[in-house]
């Protein structure tokens, strides 16, 4: 299966390894365009934006969503949160519903402010950190 990766760069070190996992599963991972850039730490505080926006992450992602038959959201716990879903994975996840693809929950919904019944609305189907159960 082709399954495009999300998540917060925060895990960008995870999505690599992830990719790796996937793949010797049998599956074809991708990886968001700015996952080497965050590795190498070269993004400073208030960068982000500017990066964003060279890079046009959202419409990278977004066709790169396209071409996956699922997503693979990695809900790892982050800022006290357990199974943190940030802004720009939510909105990958709109994208992925709208084009009637599979969304994946690495982890358990988390119980975010805002978000938790429209994650839910979504039906992602949650692993519970189990990669084999992607089918």
């Amino acid at each position: 299966m082709r399954i495009t990766i999300c998540g917060s760069m925060f895990f960008a070190r995870d999505m690599l390894d992830v990719s790796e996992k996937l793949k010797s599963i049998g599956h074809n991972p991708i990886v968001p365009l700015s996952t080497e850039v965050y590795l190498k730490k070269t993004v400073q505080k208030g960068d982000d934006v500017d990066l964003k926006r060279r890079l046009n992450v959202f419409s990278d992602h977004y066709n790169k969503i396209k071409k996956a038959d699922a997503i693979l959201v990695l809900n790892y716990d982050k800022n006290g949160i357990k199974g943190y879903i940030g802004a720009n994975s939510f909105l990958e996840m709109g994208f992925a519903y709208v084009l009637n693809k599979k969304i994946f929950l690495l982890m358990e919904i988390p119980d975010q402010k805002y978000i938790s019944d429209e994650v839910l609305a979504l039906s992602p189907i949650v692993l519970k950190g189990d990669l084999n159960l992607i089918l």
